[in-house]
């Protein structure tokens, strides 16, 4: 610590900043990592690993699935695999308004998400349902006053009959209308596909290196593993511009990441920031993002950088409380603080990152299209971990997602925290598995839930929920 505030002085005294990144040992590709340049001088590091796959089909069961798919994905697309599962095709159709009081309601007008896949406890099939919320960003605002108010009704002069009451006011004109209606496959993907490949990305001051546990399980078996460091993480390159780190710079890089390694049917993995660029991309390509999963990453909010932040303060300043904040880090990220989660956070290289990157990073968190609107045109299904003793992310934050995203499944685990990836592998590596293996079964409408909806399935009695504000990720 002593060490660390001195080379805070000198940055100081000498207008110096120090090291932008402390990358890792090794430079040359091995073990799965390969570097890629996004951008000229912007290098990032990648892991890649793409396992052997033992065929375990009959050629005739695998053009029966093919026949079964070309008609559900565009016939131009580069990505020509076609070995996967012919899965079910469900109907999305939504309507979304908003009205100029901060009122959001959302309207399930299609079948998809109640009536043929996610069932009530007692297999009755539960109607189209509708979403009623007030935006984050009307959450302190009153009501606006209605320009034209009618007049109250002016009593009739005794002897005279009482005329016929005004017809009921309509609801006023929305803001904002968007209408969702499509089609989506939804198939189990296995790691014998070859046309299935998992993006996974971490957030603020973490690297590839957290989600070893995972990249190691899912590449045993059988999947196709992409987990990139972001600009100025792990060992890419740290650029000395804040411009570079910027929500819209990181997306972009990923962005090229995604188009690099894309198959047919690629599922999203993001913890914290790193699921608002999931977010971004399933956005973006709705035709190649299968699914998607967001562990502790808070509510559907768009994003803004707090003024008032201790990541505000100088990157000297920052480089002297670096012992402190990564202590902090320990704290808040962790249920526990043993030795043990101790040596995670060194082994995952997380918060190993220089103040200049942190403040760029934290300062550049401006996404304004990122709203409940904008989480709730996403017909991708949607898997929500969340660790219950993290302290980054309140509970409410992830229930809201669950109840503004169409195709959503919350799942909580009581002894994890903001990094539970890493604090309970077994059990979030169960989870994603499970999901990612899920396919409804349109033909069981009347029927109870099968033991993989049961594992994975969302509670279907959520009350409405409490206003967020958006938070930092």
């Amino acid at each position: 610590m002593l060490t660390s505030i001195t080379e805070g002085i000198l940055c100081c005294l000498t207008g110096k900043t120090a090291n932008l990144v402390l990358p890792l040992e090794s430079s040359e590709p091995s073990d799965g990592f390969e570097y890629v340049e996004v951008k000229p001088g912007r290098v990032l590091r990648v892991r890649h690993i793409v396992p052997e796959r033992q065929p375990i089909e009959t050629e005739k069961q695998v053009a029966e699935k093919d026949n079964a798919d070309v008609d559900c994905y565009d016939k131009d697309s580069p990505i020509s695999n076609n070995d996967g599962d012919s899965g079910s095709i469900v109907h999305c159709k939504r309507k979304i308004t908003v009205y100029r009081n901060g009122q959001l309601v959302i309207e399930n007008l299609g079948d998809v998400l109640h009536s043929e896949i996610l069932q009530c406890q007692d297999g009755d099939l539960e109607p189209c349902s509708t979403v009623e919320v007030e935006l984050a960003d009307y959450k302190d605002i009153a009501s606006s006053p209605d320009p034209n108010p009618v007049p109250p009704p002016v009593p009739p002069p005794p002897g005279e009959h009482k005329p016929a009451p005004p017809p009921r006011r309509r609801r006023r004109k929305p803001k904002r209308t968007v209408l969702i209606d499509s089609k989506r496959m939804i198939s189990s993907c296995k790691g014998t596909h070859s046309d299935v490949a998992l993006f996974f990305v971490h957030g603020v001051g973490g690297s590839l290196d957290i989600w070893s546990s995972q990249l190691d399980f899912f590449s045993r078996l059988g999947y196709e593993v992409i987990a990139p460091d972001l600009a100025g993480h792990g060992a890419s390159t740290a650029p000395q511009i804040a411009a570079a780190y910027t929500f819209y710079a990181l997306a972009e890089d990923l962005r090229a990441i995604f188009k690099r390694y894309a198959r047919k049917r690629n599922i999203l993995i993001g913890h914290s920031y790193g699921v608002s660029f999931c977010t971004f991309l399933a956005h973006e390509y709705p035709d190649l993002v299968h699914k998607v999963v967001m562990i502790n990453g808070g509510g559907p909010t768009a994003l803004e950088p707090s003024l008032c932040s201790i990541f505000q303060l100088p990157s000297c300043v920052l480089h002297c409380l670096s012992p402190c904040l990564a202590w902090s880090f320990l704290k808040a990220g962790f249920a526990r603080q043993g030795a043990k989660e101790k040596q995670l956070l060194k082994q995952g290289n997380a918060f190993n990152v220089s103040p200049f990157v942190l403040r760029a990073m934290m300062s550049g968190q401006y996404w304004p299209e990122g709203d409940e609107v904008y989480h709730a045109e996403l017909t991708v299904p949607i898997l929500l971990v969340h660790g219950m003793c993290d302290k980054f992310v309140p509970m409410d934050e992830d229930q809201r997602m669950a109840e503004i995203l169409l195709f959503a499944f919350l799942k909580v685990i009581e002894e994890g925290s903001h990094m539970v990836m890493m604090e309970c592998p077994e059990t979030v590596n169960t989870l994603l598995h499970e999901f990612f293996l899920w396919e409804p079964d349109m033909s069981r409408k009347g029927s109870s839930k099968t033991d993989t909806e049961k594992a994975i399935a969302a509670s279907d009695t959520l009350h409405t929920l409490k206003n967020s504000k958006p938070v930092n990720k």
